[in-house]
């Protein structure tokens, strides 16, 4: 039985885009409304759970787990997945595949994406490196879209890569369908993966030093001085500026699967991360992760002042 087939049927999900007010003489930069997270209560039609499906704290650099519990059951991931996005990316920039100033096309089906968005249009350029702003920042579908069609030459090809990226790491309770984690369309499966398997995503994806740059973000401008097209992207991670040393990951939500989050934190040269899937509220998910980030601090050895950017790579 294939993974997606192994959890309940879901209610879909499609956050609608706000529409760009006109132009006046002097236009303002416009606000991104509140995250749909921040706005969504918890519903039926869900496979979520109080506290969580499942959740795992790891250190960073050993692996070492530090609390578990119901680890290995699967959840829908939701945007969490646009870490693997990230990943993907920023190891073909490391092979010299891709640079962070490459121009990307938005095509006509990146435009047309819906739910959390920076509004995209048909035959835009920007660079990587502003999409991969807009994917980590602001969460966004279209920017997910765009950027997959660039490195993968289309979704199919990028999701190719996610997959086998997944396998490569040994995430083998892990299936993605999209590269964006919206809900799919009806008879279409659903992303899929456990606690455990996003920690080692994250794992792998903290030895990059721009993972950082991107996920401890709270605000930045999509389109600076272009009017009312100047979006105001703000993180959805409310942990930043909440939590001792936290600087990223990501989080994400769709009704069906309920509030994620993949979150890390550095004290006193240890790094920890903290995945919880399947909470049914967002309250409740970010306190629980606290909860479970302090508890974890406390318990391991201080081991120095200051700890990196960024992790050693593994070994061959």
């Amino acid at each position: 039985m294939g993974l997606g087939l192994c959890l309940m049927g879901a209610l879909t999900l499609t956050a609608g885009a706000a529409t760009a007010p006109k132009a006046k003489t002097k236009a303002k930069a416009r606000p991104t409304p509140a995250s749909s997270e921040e706005n969504e209560k918890p519903a039926r039609n869900t496979i979520a759970r109080n506290p969580y499906i499942g959740a795992i704290v790891v250190d960073a650099v050993t692996g070492q787990v530090l609390f578990e519990d119901q680890a290995d059951a699967k959840a829908y991931p939701a945007s969490v997945l646009k870490l693997m996005d990230l990943l993907v990316i920023l190891e073909k920039i490391n092979q010299k595949q891709l640079s962070f100033q490459d121009q990307v096309t938005v095509s006509a089906k990146a435009s047309k994406t819906g739910g959390s968005q920076v509004w995209l249009a048909e035959k835009e350029t920007f660079t990587v490196d502003d999409l991969l702003y807009a994917l980590m920042v602001q969460s966004a579908n279209d920017s997910a879209v765009a950027l997959a069609e660039k490195v993968g030459g289309s979704t199919e090809g990028f999701l190719t890569l996610m997959n086998q990226k997944a396998r490569d790491l040994g995430m083998n309770n892990t299936v993605f369908n999209s590269v964006h984690g919206l809900p799919p369309a009806a008879g279409q499966p659903h992303d899929v993966t456990t606690a455990r398997d996003f920690s080692i995503l994250c794992r792998e994806v903290l030895r990059y030093r721009d993972t950082l740059r991107y996920t401890s973000t709270r605000e930045r401008p999509f389109r600076p001085g272009v009017g009312a097209k100047t979006v105001v992207m703000r993180t959805h991670n409310h942990l930043l500026g909440q939590v001792e040393g936290c600087d990223g990951l990501k989080t994400g939500y769709i009704t069906s699967a309920g509030f994620s989050i993949a979150v890390t934190a550095a004290r006193n040269g240890r790094r920890l991360i903290a995945i919880v899937l399947g909470s049914s509220d967002r309250l409740g998910r970010d306190a629980k992760t606290m909860e479970l980030i302090n508890q974890a601090f406390a318990k391991v050895p201080t081991v120095g002042p200051a700890v990196p950017a960024s992790i050693p790579a593994r070994k061959p």
